[in-house]
């Protein structure tokens, strides 16, 4: 049986050696990776010429399309109306943001299709329509299915999930984008994407004893910060790169996401070869054996890599440490050797209740393995483990096996609960067993995000990221101040007992193995399918296009909102509870901004009106501006939309009447997404301008009409007591943005080009 999309596979591989000599002839330069992937997928609209890192818009041709429920929701409801019958690249859907993790995999699982059967049909049925591939519930995790049946080395894919980037452990170019980015692909438009700069992150040495390709990223983070990688790839190498394994490598791309990186990626290597062989690919390694050369940088690229990439790092994997990064932040990093130190210091609550282990991040094999290992020194070394500790497991393939192999049984046996193969905790699908919900507390995760709330929905509870193996010996011991690569635990007889370093398998030695992946073919013709959203529903609604705005729209508007410090789209749009709305742009826009902290009350969810002259909570203030004819604006700081890639933390603003957002400066796929729902997101030139923004302004735009490409544009704040100030705003929109905004969003735009209007 042939892998997915292997014929298209096939043949990009085919024509790569002569798409690289047209690309080299133009650029007479040697490549990185990254630069061999992108080139070979510009779009015809998008003529071959060397583009200006950081600066030129370029048209790209992606291979692919994968989306997960939550995201897939909007994303084709969308595309519904773009006017297509058929999806023009291979597209996914999966289903695992739905799963509420509560008491276990198997009656979690069953709770949801019963909660969500109307949302999961939907998918379902419009997925069979449009020649969409369908993961059922429990399939799987979206990043840890693609890396099992869809990545390829060299390829280039986008997903409507910001940890997209997962697929770089396989050699692809694989980037997170809003909903409406998707369309763009799913409808056979070209995708437009700055061209991005290049970070080197330049691999020595060798990991061993506790040091896991976890802490590779964690350290970066802490190098890098939240925002240090935004507008840019990048590309790992090295002789320590090809000590990796394949989902180590993904581990790695896929928290690059918390970095602020475009993407993350690895070169073709034989870690690569051996996993997609494991995983029933051989004909697909076969083809990437044959273009090897073609599938990683050059090696002058990597022999001089100050002169090829605008950043590089180097890091001897021999030498690192394990981290454990946060609270509040993933960039927050601290080597396990200072960790207990920092916790005393900054007064983090030292006793820890939960471990998480698995997520899209860390449930491979070989992650899982480790962990096993140390679950199995717990048992056999007489500890009562101190901390609640759940199991995630990453797809049905990886649930199957390691249950097949015993791993599992090790969890347990342990005191662990093995949750569905979902989301789950990871992102505020969690039904946390706790006696007071707004207690300070500590968990540890191996999970990627640790937002304030976002994992229990407690802004007390200080959440840390480690490795899977890390995290395990941390449940084991219950507290922060337990480093269990120096201390010892008393056992149940009384005895001091010291854990061993972990020991893991690569992949499985009797391979893998399932009974059901969980996967659903579309219908060869989904003409005669008719896809039935129930007007009454709260939980799906259809879409009416946005309107353009008018420039009389973004003269007197009134501040919905000031945001305080870190807004990120958690802050904007809530998961949690939330993903049941997902579908229903009304109904979910109940959330907008109820998380974010009100500069001039450093409440949340309470700003003043200037029509009722009262406090309420964001979106009723934004609809009585609505109703009085009112737009608004919203104010933010620094990499404001930080986080997922959902696009619901735009369109609910949009949907409110928000005409413009304006801050010190924007996280790459918020800043898409706002441009896409036809908004105007605009940077401050001086970012201390944020600091003369009054409650009580009223805000002017000036030049809308003028819009340009590298226009800067005029805002006046008219204060209350009769004086004003001129603030000079500028925006990174180009002449095909500037259309968009003009149609109401770029999906107007999209439907109106295939009408052929």
């Amino acid at each position: 049986m042939k892998p997915f999309d292997f014929d298209m596979i096939k043949s990009y591989y085919d024509s790569l050696g002569d798409k690289l000599k047209d690309v080299k002839k133009v650029l007479n330069r040697p490549l990185t990776l990254t630069e061999k992937i992108l080139y070979t997928h510009v779009h015809p609209d998008s003529p071959l010429q060397e583009f200006k890192r950081g600066g030129d818009y370029v048209f790209f041709s992606p291979d692919r399309v994968a989306m997960q429920d939550a995201t897939a929701q909007m994303a084709l409801l969308q595309f519904m109306m773009a006017g297509r019958d058929k999806v023009a690249v291979p597209s996914t859907v999966h289903c695992d943001h739905l799963i509420l993790a509560e008491t276990g995999a198997k009656q979690d699982l069953k709770n949801s299709l019963q909660t969500n059967s109307e949302v999961f049909d939907f998918l379902s049925s419009v997925s069979n329509k449009y020649g969409i591939g369908f993961w059922k519930p429990g399939a799987g995790i979206i990043h840890q299915i693609v890396l099992e049946n869809y990545a390829f080395p060299g390829g280039m894919m986008i997903g409507t999930d910001s940890h997209t980037p997962n697929a770089g452990g396989l050699g692809m170019i694989a980037i997170g984008v809003g909903g409406a980015d998707a369309v763009d692909v799913m409808s056979g438009m070209a995708w437009e994407l700055k061209m991005p700069k290049l970070i080197g992150v330049k691999l020595t040495g060798k990991l061993s004893g506790w040091a896991s390709p976890k802490d590779v990223i964690l350290k970066v983070a802490g190098i890098l910060t939240v925002k240090g990688g935004t507008g840019a790839v990048v590309e790992y190498f090295g002789p320590g790169a090809e000590t990796l394994s394949c989902t180590g490598k993904g581990t790695i791309c896929n928290m690059g996401a918390e970095i602020g990186a475009t993407t993350s990626t690895f070169g073709y290597d034989e870690a690569m070869s051996r996993y997609l062989r494991a995983t029933n690919r051989a004909m697909v390694a076969d083809l990437a054996d044959t273009v090897k050369d073609h599938l990683t940088g050059d090696s002058e690229c990597y022999e001089q890599p100050e002169k090829y990439f605008d950043q590089v790092i180097e890091i001897d994997l021999t030498t690192l440490e394990p981290h454990i990064n946060g609270p509040y932040t993933p960039d927050l990093a601290r080597p396990i050797s200072e960790f207990a130190k920092a916790v005393k210091e900054n007064g983090y609550p030292e006793k820890l209740e939960v471990g998480l282990i698995g997520s899209c991040t860390n449930s491979s094999y070989e992650d899982l393995t480790r962990a096993a290992s140390i679950a199995r020194q717990a048992v056999a070394k007489n500890l009562k483990v101190k901390s609640e500790f759940t199991v995630t497991p990453g797809s049905e393939l990886i649930r199957f096996t390691v249950e097949r192999d015993g791993l599992l049984d090790d969890f347990e046996k342990m005191g662990g609960v093995v949750l569905a193969n979902a989301c789950g905790p990871c992102i505020g699908q969690w039904s946390r067993h706790t006696d007071d919900p707004n207690r300070k507390n500590s968990i540890i995760t191996s999970f990627n995000r640790n937002f304030s709330k976002r994992n229990d929905g407690n802004p007390a509870t200080h959440s840390f990221v480690a490795s899977p193996e890390i995290t395990t010996a941390m449940a084991i011991g219950g507290s922060l101040l337990f480093n269990p690569l120096t201390d010892t635990l008393i056992n149940e007889d009384g005895e001091e007992v010291k854990l061993d370093p972990p020991t893991g398998v690569e992949l499985p030695v009797n391979g893998f193995d399932v009974e059901d992946a969980g996967y659903q073919a579309p219908a060869k013709d989904g003409s005669a399918i008719n896809v039935v959203v129930d007007p009454g529903s709260n939980r799906l609604q259809l879409l009416d296009p946005f309107k353009p705005i008018a420039q009389e729209q973004v003269k007197n508007m009134r501040i919905l909102l000031k945001a305080k410090g870190k807004c990120t789209t958690d802050h904007i749009s809530m998961a949690g509870p939330w993903l049941k709305f997902r579908g229903h742009l009304e109904n979910i826009s109940e959330n907008c901004f109820i998380g974010a902290v009100n500069y001039f009350n450093e409440e949340m969810n309470s700003v003043i009106n200037h029509v009722t002259g009262k406090y309420h909570p964001v979106p009723e203030s934004a609809r009585t501006y609505q109703k009085a004819g009112i737009s608004t604006v919203v104010f933010g700081e620094e990499n404001y939309g930080e986080g997922s890639s959902r696009e619901h933390a735009a369109m609910e603003p949009r949907f409110l009447g928000v005409k413009a957002v304006v801050v010190k400066s924007f996280a790459r796929i918020h800043e898409t997404n706002l441009k896409k729902q036809g908004m105007l997101a605009l940077t401050f030139v001086n970012p201390a301008d944020y600091d003369k923004v009054r409650q009580d302004d009223q805000v002017d735009l000036l030049g809308f009409d003028e819009m340009a490409p590298g226009k800067n544009m005029t805002m006046v704040l008219n204060h209350a007591d009769g004086t004003s100030d001129q603030i000079e705003l500028q925006h990174t929109y180009n002449h095909a943005q500037i259309e968009w905004v003009r149609a109401g969003s770029a999906l107007n735009k999209i439907r109106r080009e295939i009408a052929g209007n």
